[in-house]
């Protein structure tokens, strides 16, 4: 062959490659284009991801695949053989390798969550497992911020995981979510103010630029901490603003704003919870407890309600009616325990129920009169009627008793003191720990109530009530009670009167807080009658 026909081959094969080149690029054009207008998914470059993902996303290629699937293989084959060191690293590379892939992402927290965790004997490796799905689904959200699937999965392991009692390591579940968050975000956060933080640090730099005459980055050098980064990091280990950089800045309004702006990112960055879209939610529903799982298995339904495309997908919407019946009838947090994990005590947050029947009736009409939001929402109004009434809300359980009666129209002819006591009965016969101890603590509130009233007979028949219910429900679950076993009485108790306390108008808790007193005094005496023969020791 000549050099002639040698150097036109080539030249030829040349004009070819970059023809074709050209025509690939215009017709990737037009398929990202076509990906962006109708919001599709792809396992393409990805933007803005950490320097791994960029270089397994473009470096490897078609091989990616490949490794991903050596790495399915391997995963399956430790999980087989009970080995479940590696699963959690493995996890994370193949979500690496295939970040768009979202299902591998889901089943894989699944399994760690539900299968691996329940293979345990020790519950805090079990909190360690579903921590680790928890933290799998969060960061493939970073790369499928539209996959409404995803929020589904992640607020279900809130709120069935972690939520139910399904679970012999549930309450220790909810004791540590519970004091991971107050080691943010506190007690009882002003989530308004918290709103108002700068997002993150591109925000803050907005607000507290760098100049000479900025208090914040001038107290900083003059404290000794000097970076961002450093004061960033005593914040989080010391759950507050250092001292030596407190006494510098000598000014308690910024120092209070700095708190509240080192919490936002502190709870974004822990758990991909934004302060805005709490307050949002909040605003939507009512104040709810941000510290049980139920809150949180609503924000991520709301979520991807949010950020799918459609703005409509009706497992988010199933769950975030679900979520909030249960923030309602178990809402607030009234006692923890910080040391063994073994008990939680919560009560209803009547707050809500309003905005519970509102999301019933939204969601109703919204999928074309589904009869399953429908029977819920029946079930709900008879479940709220019953603790409106035990937890003093008397009037607003009558209100919902006639609009209950105003849905089923003919079905509901008894009075309402009948219809609560057969409610009783009915709730306490297949109860959770959770219904159960609602009754028990809406009782209890009763009894205090009228007790404060001067309605002795009324105090001592709810209180007996409560009693006998309890003591009948520990019965019938003597077999499984680290599962569905009730607090000790005294302990509900002890809250209930904790929530009177907090919640009785000032004159009516001094009452209360008298009569508990005396009754204390006469337990006392008693109690030195019985030590001394029958003697009384004044």
């Amino acid at each position: 062959m000549t050099g002639f026909k040698k150097l036109a081959i080539f030249t030829a094969a040349f004009l070819v490659s970059v023809a074709l080149l050209i025509g690939i690029h215009y017709t990737q054009k037009q398929l990202d284009g076509s990906i962006e207008a109708n919001h599709l998914r792809f396992t393409g470059q990805i933007k803005n991801a950490p320097p791994l993902v960029m270089f397994t996303t473009v470096a490897l290629g078609s091989f990616r695949g490949l490794i991903a699937d050596f790495l399915w293989l391997r995963a399956t084959g430790l999980q087989d053989k009970g080995n479940y060191f590696e699963m959690v690293q493995l996890a994370n590379w193949i979500q690496q390798l295939q970040p768009r892939f979202a299902g591998a992402a889901a089943y894989l927290a699944w399994n760690m969550a539900y299968n691996i965790s329940v293979t345990c004997s020790s519950r805090e490796d079990r909190w360690r497992w579903v921590n680790e799905g928890i933290k799998l689904l969060r960061s493939s959200l970073e790369y499928n911020p539209e996959d409404a699937g995803l929020y589904k999965e992640l607020g279900w392991i809130f709120q069935h995981k972690i939520g139910n009692i399904m679970d012999d390591a549930n309450q220790l579940y909810k004791n540590r979510l519970a004091l991971s968050m107050m080691q943010v975000i506190g007690n009882e956060p002003d989530w308004r103010k918290l709103a108002k933080a700068p997002a993150d640090y591109q925000q803050f730099l907005r607000q507290y630029p760098k100049t000479k005459d900025s208090p914040f980055w001038t107290a900083l050098e003059k404290s000794g901490i000097e970076t961002y980064a450093k004061l960033n990091e005593d914040f989080r280990k010391n759950g507050a603003l250092p001292p030596a950089f407190t006494a510098v800045l000598d000014n308690p309004g910024l120092a209070a704003d700095l708190d509240d702006y080192f919490r936002v990112v502190w709870l974004y960055d822990k758990f991909k919870l934004k302060a805005r879209t709490i307050e949002e939610i909040n605003r939507q529903y009512g104040l709810l407890d941000w510290r049980l799982p139920e809150a949180q298995a609503i924000y991520w339904a709301t979520m991807g309600l949010k950020m799918t495309p459609s703005h409509h997908d009706i497992s988010c919407e199933r769950m975030i009616t679900q979520a909030l019946f249960a923030a309602f009838k178990s809402g607030r947090i009234m006692m923890l325990d910080d040391k063994h994990y073994a008990t939680i005590v919560c009560i209803p947050n009547l707050n809500v129920v309003d905005a519970v029947l509102k999301v019933y009736d939204d969601a109703y009409l919204k999928n074309n009169r589904q009869s399953s939001f429908r029977s819920a929402k029946l079930n709900f109004m008879k479940d709220a009627i019953v603790l409106l009434y035990s937890y003093g809300s008397f009037s607003k359980a009558k209100e919902y008793y006639r609009k209950l009666r105003r849905e089923e129209p003919g079905k509901y002819r008894s009075s309402f003191m009948t219809f609560l006591c057969r409610e009783w009965a009915e709730d306490m016969r297949d109860a959770s720990v959770k219904t159960a101890t609602d009754i028990i603590g809406g009782l209890i509130y009763s009894s205090l109530n009228y007790l404060v009233n001067g309605d002795m007979e009324q105090a001592t028949a709810h209180e007996r009530i409560a009693r006998y219910l309890y003591d009948n429900y520990q019965k019938a679950n003597a077999g499984v009670k680290e599962r569905i076993g009730l607090a000790p009485y005294a302990t509900i108790k002890g809250g209930m009167i904790k929530v009177a306390l907090e919640s009785f108008p000032p004159m009516m808790a001094q009452i209360l807080r008298a009569k508990i007193e005396e009754d204390q005094r006469e337990k006392v005496k008693a109690g030195k009658k019985t030590k001394n023969g029958g003697a009384a020791t004044d």
